[in-house]
């Protein structure tokens, strides 16, 4: 009987298999032939979650902001989907070390780049096979399969491609098929690139996958890319720097895997590369922020990308076909879940003793300064599981972050305290580390991130446990109101953070008036620095809803007004003098297209629709010749390549619509189309050249001597005229993100922040020459035409949307300056 019931079991599962229809069939078309519309990928993942429930449970974790589904498989066993919850327990308590968890967590990235596309459609074949000839790797192994991480760029790249191949599709790589345009299709809807969004979180789609993954931390997470056609596949183990913080185990086992998949490339002859230019640093990579919450993260790359296509001519005359680009990735994903499966307990008790306290040589970071920043920073850390509490009256010691050298702050209960002795404590270190460990100078990407430094705060990195109290929120209102009283003459505010930027930005909006002071100044007790917000009741008598709407918008950004009777101030200048102004409500517009690059168009962008909350004009490349602009107040040149973009008509209308009142901000490389030219004075720095490095050099040290005038995103100390209206909110010194050796002489006035002749950066890397040649030279300024102004800003304050401590000096451009 027994015998008869298990052959009628297989009967019936066999009988299922040969139901269950292959991603080709379902479609309609060969796999590799086409690519996949989104909606066609959900469609097909539902299908299997229908007729598959048994082993697939689909869930929807989130939505982009064009409104596409962002979608999880969780792929395993009968009995293991029917206990997925009692597993995830379970496996989470050995971040605890109470757990006994034997099951291998393996999550599978697919498409965080929109036009890397076929990882998408290997995804729908690996789970297939996943569920039909590859079922017994789902006994002990629970994958959790993100089929497309960033399906906005997906379907621009898919549509674009359906929309503009040749049929059949051409080969030729000069084809337009393998040529995108401007906006292509590797970032999300902002622009904003996933990949180096894990640990800042400014987008959407990483906000929403971050949640989950917190709750599941996986054993293995791999990201699915591509790369250039003429690459061939590249896996692990990744290539040097390696952060210290990744263990022993965590570097042997990317070498078990690799190995793993070389067995199966090299039994078909298909090339692939190691330990080369993908290496394990920088915090917010798909590989890198799994490694540091204890997973084996990596990285594989696969020749191809929007170049690819259906088919295209390497570089040695063969032809990369989308089928061999599934391919190469379907072997990789099952090799990734095959080793994982044989490892399940080694994977476990490893992940057990990721977890155990490190005993790291800084135990504690206190962090002290405007509630506004920590309150942000705290928002931050919240969403990573980051534990953090308030510190006590007193002072701590330990290595301060302004100076580079040991001392002591004093300390409140505003201070922040965020221990490395807690689950989170490696990323804790990664994130908070003064000047992470640089093996090696050859990196993928920017070497410094500390967030003290990116949030603008004074801390210290003690090797001593700080004690510390539960935190709750930094910013209280008062339970009666804002501090509103309805007879007072004016109502004043700090300025002092993005928070009272957006605060303004609101006022403006729905028309009431704000004056600004240029003058230090108190009043009824209160000290007000430069920049502070004074809304009169004079200013608004035509408002009859006034003083409600501006209660209201108090409440909603959490600003506490101070009401004043009389505009008589202590010291300082009084509200009617000609040194408080009224803030001019800008009309702003952004240039996009070319020459602007994508990334920094898209910072601009979400920076005015998801931080800042402000209406902002897109006027194209194609057609801004044909724009006035007198329409608008300020125009914002995104980093780029201008040096072809600007001919003598287009900068002559630039000159007189500055010089009539316009305000133009020039960030990056847009500099360089105005540097030099006449009518704009700043000019490109210039260092003399060392004779000896006319000497040869051996061809194999050619990138090193490279690495000699490059900055790869280090942190620099900078100097600050706290009385130029571009720095008002900031202290005489600003710590910021340099991420070239681009540089230009100081303004003859206007220098607002600057680089002085110690140049040496305070955490990542800066090559030798690089330093000589940003000493003494500009940061940000303001140079004044006519009646308007050019902003420069040579480095970015948006990047990334990150470098939170940069973002008023945005604000400062386009409310504070005129």
């Amino acid at each position: 009987m027994t015998r008869f019931l298990l052959l009628l079991f297989v009967l019936i599962s066999f009988s299922t298999i040969a139901q269950l229809k292959s991603p080709s069939e379902f479609l309609g078309y060969e796999l590799g032939t086409q690519f996949t519309r989104h909606h066609e990928v959900v469609d097909y993942y539902e299908y299997l979650a229908k007729e598959a429930s048994d082993k697939v449970k689909l869930t929807i974790y989130g939505q982009t902001n064009e409104r596409r589904p962002l979608l999880l498989a969780y792929v395993s066993s009968a009995d293991n989907i029917s206990n997925l919850e009692s597993i995830r327990q379970e496996h989470l308590k050995d971040t605890e070390g109470t757990g006994n968890s034997s099951k291998a967590i393996v999550w599978l990235s697919y498409n965080v780049h929109g036009n890397e596309s076929v990882s998408t459609e290997a995804s729908m074949q690996t789970i297939y096979d996943l569920l039909t000839t590859k079922s017994a790797y789902l006994e002990n192994t629970v994958i959790i399969m993100d089929p497309c991480i960033n399906p906005d760029g997906r379907d621009r790249y898919s549509n674009w491609y359906n929309q503009y191949k040749n049929s059949p599709h051409q080969v030729d790589p000069n084809s337009k098929e393998h040529n995108e345009g401007w906006w292509n299709g590797r970032s999300n809807h902002y622009m904003f690139d996933l990949n180096r969004d894990w640990a800042w979180l400014t987008q959407i789609e990483s906000q929403q996958r971050l949640k989950v993954y917190n709750e599941w931390l996986p054993h293995v997470h791999v990201d699915f890319h591509e790369q250039g056609v003429d690459n061939p596949y590249f896996f692990a183990p990744a290539a040097e720097p390696y952060h210290e913080v990744v263990t022993n185990f965590q570097r042997d086992f990317q070498v078990t895997l690799g190995k793993n998949h070389a067995k199966y490339f090299d039994a078909k002859g298909w090339f692939y590369f190691t330990k080369e230019m993908f290496d394990l640093f920088y915090p917010s990579y798909g590989d890198t922020y799994p490694t540091y919450n204890g997973a084996i993260g990596m990285t594989y790359e696969q020749g191809g990308s929007g170049r690819g296509g259906l088919g295209v001519i390497t570089r040695i005359g063969d032809t990369l076909t989308l089928k061999d680009r599934l391919a190469h990735h379907y072997t990789t994903g099952l090799s990734t879940i095959e080793v994982s499966s044989k490892n399940a307990d080694k994977l476990n008790s490893e992940f057990r003793k990721f977890y155990q306290n490190k005993n790291f040589k800084y135990k504690s970071y206190v962090l002290s300064g405007e509630n506004d920043k920590i309150d942000a920073l705290t928002q931050l850390l919240s969403k990573h599981n980051i534990h953090f509490g308030r510190a006590s009256k007193g002072s701590v010691k330990g290595l301060r972050y302004n100076s580079g050298a040991n001392g002591s702050m004093p300390t409140n209960e505003n201070s922040l305290v965020v221990s490395t002795n807690q689950p989170k404590g490696t990323l804790v270190k990664v994130l908070f580390e003064p000047n992470a460990k640089l093996s090696d100078s050859l990196t993928y990407d920017i070497t410094a991130w500390s967030l003290p430094y990116a949030y603008g705060l004074n801390a210290v990195a003690s090797t001593a446990a700080v004690n510390s109290q539960p935190a709750g929120g930094w910013t209280v209102l008062p339970p009666k109101g804002a501090n509103i009283s309805s007879d007072a003459y004016a109502y004043v505010s700090h300025w002092r953070s993005m928070k009272d930027a957006r605060f303004l930005a609101d006022l403006l909006k729905n028309g009431i008036r704000v004056r600004k002071t240029d003058h230090p100044f108190s009043i009824d007790g209160t000290s007000y620095k430069r920049g502070s917000l004074i809304i009169t009741k004079g200013d608004n008598q035509h408002k009859e809803d006034f003083i409600s709407m501006l209660t209201e918008i108090a409440f909603k950004h959490k600003i506490l007004l101070n009401s004043t009777s009389t505009g008589f101030v202590d010291s300082g200048k009084d509200f009617g003098s000609a040194y408080v102004q009224m803030i001019t409500k800008p009309k702003i517009a952004v240039l996009s297209g070319k020459p602007t690059s994508t990334y920094r168009f898209g910072e601009i962008w979400h920076f005015f629709e998801q931080q800042l909350h402000y209406p902002l004009s897109v006027l194209d490349a194609d057609y801004i010749d044909r724009v006035d602009l007198n329409d608008y107040h300020v125009l914002v040149l995104p980093g780029g390549r201008y040096s072809d973009f600007f001919n003598e008509k287009q900068l002559k209308k630039l000159k007189t619509w500055v010089k009539s009142g316009g305000k133009l901000i020039a960030m990056g490389g847009a500099i360089d189309g105005l540097a030099s030219e006449k009518g704009f004075n700043i000019k490109k720095k210039e260092v003399a050249k060392d004779s000896a490095e006319s000497k040869p050099k051996p061809h194999k040290s050619t990138q090193r001597e490279r690495m000699k005038n490059a900055i790869t995103g280090a942190i620099f100390k900078t100097k600050v005229d706290t009385s130029h209206p571009l720095a008002y909110g900031y202290a005489t010194d600003y710590f910021t993100l340099k991420l070239g050796s681009a540089s230009y002489n100081y303004l003859k006035n206007g220098n607002a922040v600057y680089l002085e002749s110690n140049t040496a950066p305070v955490s990542g890397f800066a090559g030798s020459d690089a330093q000589k040649k940003v000493a003494k030279s500009l940061v940000f300024g303001v140079e004044q035409h006519g009646q308007g102004q050019v902003v420069y800003m040579v480095d970015n304050p948006l990047f990334r949307g990150f470098w939170e401590n940069g973002k008023l000096f945005f604000a400062n451009a386009l409310f504070m300056v005129d």
